[in-house]
């Protein structure tokens, strides 16, 4: 058993105070992942049943099976009572194979950028705590990986949750200059955009990890911003810089926003070619999303007025934690959909205990058994991840003029 820290100590400082509750709850929560996710374990991504493979890659069940008798593709694994699993890994070898051998249906099999096609960089922003933000990065960027595309998902929030559901704890594991920071600092000390990134358990995505370092770039720009006149050193290019340095490697770049309209957030909004606003369909969300937007108009015209030109993709409007039962909340999704028409997402991401559950693991839907969390519980909750993903891959294959 843990012992709990002690509540109070003499003559503290109220910063000494605050440093004492930060290093207790950090030291706690290192105890209580080492427990789930001991010290040299890694984080690794489960196995999927030939039944959830058919349905990812798109093809029926006993076709899977009959490519294995055949000798064809990648060799499933064989557990009791002949059941077969891919890894993901194996999804994608799969997906190649079935790219070359039924060359019409390519695209549907291997559905990344050819020439020609930009890279897609979707940042997912609001300043309101509580949207399922973070959330929506996480199950968009496994979403996408799953479906075969390379994506590079970027924590640029100092509070790094994103990172934190990648199994990396940002205070421990997150060095010095490893951050999105150390590729877009203004001094002598920033690194390639390369050096900062990581691989992922999740095969198909890599990690630019976040941590309170990031305030750093928030503090240096107003000082920067006096001495630099060079449209290279513009403070809201640089984002969009560090990932030029790797286009050529990924399909898809998923931001995950800091909640504040900061120097940050400016960076990728001018990055992105699309922009995902989560919101959750309460009225005080509603009202702050007012402000979130006539804000971020604010800024905008200030990066437009210095010289860029943001021409989204598309802009969309994702309706998060949404209890479709509540009376209330119907009704605000529909006064959304009257303001903003097509520009809110068909699908909404409902709220489940399922997710809820398997984030207290730092675990997502798509790493857990349905056995885990209860089968009818865990197939509502997919149904509805799955449907949002599936909009914003078809916002994407409508830009690649797919």
């Amino acid at each position: 058993m843990l012992k709990p820290a002690n509540p109070q100590v003499e003559n503290e400082t109220t910063s000494e105070r605050i440093t004492r509750q930060a290093t207790a709850l950090s030291d706690r929560l290192r105890a209580v992942g080492e427990i789930a996710f001991p010290p040299k374990a890694m984080k690794s991504l489960r196995s999927f049943t030939s039944g959830e493979v058919a349905q990812i890659v798109g093809v029926s069940d006993g076709y899977l099976r009959q490519l294995s008798l055949d000798g064809l593709g990648p060799m499933p694994e064989l557990g009791t009572a002949g059941r077969r699993s891919y890894t993901l890994r194996q999804i994608n070898e799969l997906r190649a194979y079935l790219a070359e051998a039924r060359p019409k249906e390519a695209l549907k099999f291997w559905p990344r950028r050819r020439v020609g096609d930009k890279l897609q960089i979707i940042s997912v922003a609001n300043f309101k705590g509580g949207s399922a933000k973070t959330t929506s990065s996480l199950y968009l960027a496994q979403g996408l990986a799953l479906q075969g595309y390379r994506v590079l998902a970027i924590d640029l929030d100092p509070q790094a949750s994103l990172s934190a559901m990648f199994g990396y704890q940002p205070e421990f594991d997150i060095a010095e200059n490893t951050t999105l920071y150390g590729a877009i600092r203004y001094d002598e000390e920033r690194v390639n955009m390369r050096s900062v990134i990581r691989s992922t358990y999740f095969e198909g995505i890599d990690l630019v990890p976040g941590n309170l370092e990031l305030m750093e770039f928030e503090h240096e720009t107003p000082r920067a911003m006096g001495k630099r006149s060079g449209p290279e050193d513009l403070f809201f290019r640089r984002v969009a810089a560090a990932i030029d340095e790797v286009e050529a490697d990924y399909d898809v770049v998923v931001i995950d926003c800091p909640p504040q309209l900061g120097f940050l957030t400016m960076g990728a909004l001018n990055a992105a070619t699309g922009m995902l606003v989560t919101i959750h369909p309460q009225m005080v969300d509603v009202a702050s999303m007012s402000q979130f937007l006539l804000m971020t108009a604010d800024l905008i015209a200030v990066i437009e007025d210095a010289g860029a030109h943001l021409n989204y993709d598309f802009m969309k409007f994702v309706v998060t934690r949404h209890d479709p039962r509540d009376v209330p909340e119907q009704e605000i999704v529909g006064l959304l959909r009257d303001l903003f028409g097509s520009d809110v997402l068909r699908a909404t991401a409902w709220k489940s205990t399922a997710i809820a559950n398997a984030g207290l693991t730092k675990q997502s839907l798509f790493e857990l058994s349905k056995g885990a969390v209860g089968r009818s519980v865990y197939d509502r909750a997919m149904e509805s991840v799955n449907a949002v993903n599936t909009e914003v891959i078809d916002l994407i294959s409508k830009v690649w003029q797919r």
